[in-house]
């Protein structure tokens, strides 16, 4: 397993993947899908990444048959499980997509083998579907089939939970800091419509005072919940903040989240004036132990 691991962490580096990797990026950003479907697609309607509930169907449904062809039984309900796997594959290979658009390059290296196994077992699966009048070879190509969509799997394992893509990154925020009020400086260091960054504890924030009058000081996390970057260094417009690296948009009043690829929010720290200095409090870091 070492081995196998340290073969997978060589696709990060692989920079010859890059020629394949890149054109599909631009290819998958030109696609007419729109706002809204995007963000359906990335989401943010549940709070986290949508492409891992997705997937559930295919792979369920195509372990389902592989079970039923080698109980070598029921051969109509195993070709009605194979086609309901190709049908749920198309929203579950859309939400990737639009989130591997998204990544960073070693993200995308990965992503790309990903997508090559899964388009690989889809095109076993067509085969097996096709094939099944003849049992025998039908199902020897959803076997097949299964095995490269578990290798696929595998992959967007290590995407998700080695190197991070589709997590939210903010949310050990609250452990890295205490409940207490935080002294960030001065009323006068915070101009209006100014982006200041603050570091309470280990945590970067962002501090920003409303052009408006009276001019209410906001502030947020300063590292962006989809693969955090640095809002200080975004756009501020009507109300919100935009990271410079993805797009996120997030509302400063609260730190939630408008547009993604961010499917979570940022956290929000209260702001108060105490003794000449302003002071921010994480109210979510009260529930650390």
């Amino acid at each position: 397993m070492r081995n196998l691991l340290a073969k997978i962490e060589k696709l990060e580096s692989a920079a010859a993947l890059d020629r394949f990797a890149a054109p599909l990026r631009t290819g998958i950003k030109a696609l007419p899908l729109g706002r809204p479907v995007r963000e359906a697609l990335h989401g943010g309607w549940q709070g986290h990444a949508a492409h891992p509930v997705f997937v559930q169907v295919p792979i369920g449904t195509w372990t389902s048959a592989a079970l039923l062809d080698l109980w070598g039984r029921d051969a109509r309900a195993a070709r009605l499980l194979v086609a309901t796997g190709l049908a749920a594959g198309a929203p579950a290979a859309l939400s990737g997509a639009v989130d591997y658009a998204e990544q960073f390059p070693e993200h995308q290296r990965v992503g790309v083998v990903h997508a090559a196994a899964n388009v690989t077992a889809v095109a076993l699966y067509t085969a097996s579907l096709i094939a099944r009048r003849r049992p025998g070879r039908g199902r020897l190509l959803g076997l097949a089939g299964l095995t490269v969509a578990t290798a696929g799997g595998f992959l967007g394992g290590h995407l998700a939970y080695r190197q991070g893509a589709g997590v939210n990154h903010t949310d050990s925020v609250p452990h890295l800091i205490d409940a207490s009020w935080h002294p960030v400086g001065a009323p006068e260091e915070f101009p209006r419509g100014a982006v200041v960054r603050r570091m309470v504890g280990e945590v970067p924030v962002l501090l920003v005072r409303d052009e408006e009058e009276p001019g209410e000081l906001h502030a947020l996390a300063d590292r962006c919940a989809h693969l955090a970057g640095p809002l200080s260094e975004g756009e501020i417009h009507d109300g919100q903040v935009t990271c410079p690296w993805h797009g996120s948009t997030f509302r400063l009043a609260d730190g939630a989240c408008v547009t993604g690829p961010a499917t979570s929010g940022q956290p929000s720290f209260e702001v108060r004036l105490n003794d000449g200095l302003v002071e921010v409090r994480l109210p979510a870091a009260e529930a650390v132990p």
